[in-house]
């Protein structure tokens, strides 16, 4: 989870810069381009902490689950090579291309790079979203009785999973709002500084264009969150009916007009209810489509799952009900915080049409919130979408306590996770520190890059930032 706090911003942020870019290569307005720069920086810190962050995960695959890693390694390891030999490199190798070709490439092919570095993201992520959706939903294998493993037997199958199919716009999507989120809160900051100290400063329009940009981006991207968030469910309900129940702590089956509750005051585990603020029908719609689908209860799919897998090794597991409290809050609150982003970019919106300006103490808070809320709901999404799947690490395959390396003691793991989370504290230390020292300075003006036909090929090569 802490990795993805810099996956979103990553994939998203390529994308404005890119649009960025542009925008001023159509049109030559210098603001676009010093808001290309700009921006361009923050990526790089955020690109760069996020890679360190998810080296860690490479090992992790073999040292702290290396028996999950032998049973199904075939299949998951697949698309995570593709990730790394294609789309990790692809946006590497361009990234650098952008970073220093600024007046050795022509301006069209430098533009090109940009897209590329952005595409390679999409890519990256394409490939670990089919990695993920096989634990969520396998797919694409045949069991090897000999040497007691999955093996991969239609590559094609995993990349399509249905889970896939609806997981990676919903991720993708998610990381458009979160850039726009990003953008619009910094402009923001920016336009409401300018504006209170220089009201006449040219800057204002540059960072009003920024800000509206960023507000669009995430408002459509929003829009576009709950569509494929609400296919999502409807998969989610199909291949993992638990997952379904668990979000809405359901335990007797409901066979229509299921509601979905608000807000909910009761015991942890869901087993008592003593108030409740609900909305008729919406839990069937949500997972059937129709206020008069039946949604199953925990207790059905309890009974079903001992039934089903009690007696193999691999699935055999006490109780198939996740921490209830975990998904029942973590559900709302990934909806609640990705609303409120949603709010925020309609405000800006308005308030920043026909040359208005959000210059009132509030819009300082909405700028410093705006970006932190789209991290919070992908971050509340991801706990929700791992936790409700347990106790499986492959769904119907194998649990998580079959998955885990016979070697790992608990104190091994309490050691490490308390150095890494003081290791990952620092970093986050870094990350912050960095950003707002490049932040606070805002925009400066920039030299349009010279043509490179004027460039002599001994000049050194000199770092655009």
């Amino acid at each position: 989870m802490y990795h993805f706090l810099f996956v979103p911003i990553t994939i998203g942020l390529t994308a404005l810069i890119a649009i960025m870019q542009t925008i001023w290569h159509r049109s030559g307005d210098e603001h676009w381009l010093r808001l290309t720069k700009f921006f361009g920086k923050l990526f790089m810190i955020n690109f760069a902490l996020g890679l360190v962050t998810g080296i860690v995960q490479e090992f992790q695959f073999g040292m702290n689950w290396s028996l999950y890693s032998r049973f199904v390694g075939d299949i998951f390891g697949a698309p995570l090579a593709f990730e790394a030999l294609l789309a990790f490199f692809l946006e590497s190798t361009f990234l650098g291309l952008w970073i220093f070709g600024w007046d050795r490439l022509p301006r069209r092919v430098h533009l090109a790079t940009i897209w590329l570095v952005h595409a390679g993201t999409v890519f990256s992520a394409f490939f670990i979203l089919a990695a993920n959706s096989f634990m969520q939903n396998p797919v694409g294998y045949t069991i090897n009785t000999t040497t007691n493993r999955a093996e991969l037997d239609d590559f094609l199958a995993v990349l399509t999973n249905k889970v896939q199919l609806v997981t990676f716009p919903h991720v993708l999507l998610g990381a458009y709002m979160t850039a726009g989120a990003f953008v619009m809160g910094i402009a923001i900051h920016h336009l409401r500084r300018v504006a209170l100290d220089r009201p006449d400063a040219p800057d204002l329009r540059m960072y009003r264009k920024a800000a509206r940009l960023g507000a669009w981006v995430a408002l459509v991207a929003a829009l576009g969150v709950v569509v494929s968030g609400d296919l999502q469910g409807k998969v989610m309900t199909e291949v993992q009916p638990m997952k379904m129940a668990a979000a809405e702590a359901l335990y007797e089956t409901v066979p229509s007009n299921a509601p979905f509750s608000l807000l909910t005051v009761g015991s942890l585990d869901g087993s008592q209810k003593r108030f409740s603020v609900e909305v008729p029908g919406l839990l069937s719609f949500l997972a059937t489509g129709s206020t008069s689908g039946a949604v199953q209860g925990i207790n059905d799919v309890e009974k079903s799952l001992q039934d089903t897998y009690a007696a193999n090794p691999l699935t055999a597991s006490a109780s198939y009900t996740p921490v209830l409290w975990l998904t029942y809050w973590n559900f709302r609150l990934m909806m609640g915080t990705g609303f409120l982003t949603m709010l925020f970019a309609a405000m800006t919106l308005w308030r920043t049409r026909r040359g208005g300006l959000p210059t009132g103490v509030a819009w300082e808070h909405i700028a410093i919130w705006t970006p932190l809320l789209p991290l919070l709901a992908n971050s509340f999404g991801w706990i929700f979408t791992e936790v409700g799947r347990q106790p499986w690490i492959v769904n119907g395959m194998m649990t998580t306590a079959q998955g885990v390396s016979g070697t790992v003691t608990a104190s091994s793991v309490w050691v490490s996770m308390v150095v890494f989370t003081l290791l990952y504290g620092v970093l986050a230390v870094v990350e912050v520190r960095l950003m707002v020292r490049y932040i606070r300075p805002g925009a400066s003006a920039v030299t349009p890059p010279p043509d490179p036909a004027d460039r002599s090929d001994d000049a050194p090569l000199v770092f655009a930032y």
